[in-house]
């Protein structure tokens, strides 16, 4: 008889619970990306690193978030970049509220902050198109990929005149084809997503708009043989027209240890496709 008054008792808060968790479902496509370069202290750049991996990529994602990644500028010592999407603008709003005004985030955010000198620097972004949408990769597999290389992120900034936003995006498609050919994967192309920031505790760049282009590279060789001739050889091309309001930036990005974008294996690649089936 006790044992049929505790399921009774215990049943309705697993509904209720089940009917969040529905709620807060992982969505499967982010229309709405937060680039977001940070300048900390140079001597504490690797220990604000492994805070923000051990502490804060479960916690968006809990909230239906996605960090997409997290890196630190290679030629910036005191750079770290980390990528964070939202299913759109409105949950944009309401995830940052839970997040900031939680309890995650309010255990940790003097840590945090005290290793930071710098947190405005953020394009609010969303996908160029529905074939350019920033790929959702698997999460780290702390045991099969504990000793992988994690590859190179680039990511090629552009700021648009807003006059030729779109002859510019049809200027850059052959571009970014050479890069696909030359074995460089795609992540994403995304553009300046002009809406007022519904989140005003987080500033975001409004000197758009931007194109941005994130690819993933395997090592050093790939990089240097074969991504930056191609990115030395476009210039021209891409300034040219004055399409431009000031010269393309290249960012060099190192994967921390946790971040989802990163060079996959072929093998760690179908493990993971086939975990998730």
């Amino acid at each position: 008889m006790k044992i049929m008054i505790l399921i009774l008792l215990i049943v309705p808060f697993l509904v209720t619970a089940d009917s969040y968790l529905q709620q807060i479902k992982q969505p499967k496509h982010f229309q709405v990306i937060e680039f977001r370069r940070y300048t900390v202290k140079q001597t504490q750049r690797q220990e604000f690193a492994e805070y923000f991996d051990t502490y804060f990529p479960e916690a968006f994602q809990q909230l239906g978030a996605l960090a997409f990644g997290e890196f630190t500028e290679r030629d910036n010592p005191e750079g770290f970049t980390w990528i964070r999407g939202f299913q759109d603008i409105e949950s944009r709003a309401t995830v940052n509220s839970a997040f900031y005004y939680g309890p995650v985030w309010k255990e940790h955010a003097l840590r945090m902050n005290d290793r930071m000198i710098d947190s405005d620097n953020v394009l609010l972004l969303h996908p160029l198109s529905a074939e350019h949408e920033l790929k959702i990769l698997p999460a780290v597999d702390p045991v099969r990929e504990k000793d992988e290389a994690k590859g190179i992120i680039a990511a090629q900034i552009f700021k648009i005149d807003k006059n030729h936003v779109d002859e510019f995006v049809q200027q850059t498609e052959p571009i970014f084809d050479s890069y696909r050919d030359a074995g460089i994967r795609e992540a994403g192309v995304l553009i300046t997503l002009d809406v007022k920031n519904n989140f005003p505790q987080l500033p975001i760049r409004e000197d758009g708009p931007y194109l941005v282009w994130i690819g993933i590279l395997k090592d050093n060789d790939m990089l240097q043989n074969q991504f930056q001739p191609l990115v030395k050889n476009s210039l021209q091309a891409l300034t040219v027209k004055n399409f431009l309001k000031a010269e393309p930036e290249l960012i060099i990005l190192e994967p921390t240890s946790r971040s989802r974008l990163r060079w996959i294996s072929e093998d760690n690649e179908k493990t993971n496709q086939s975990g998730t089936k």
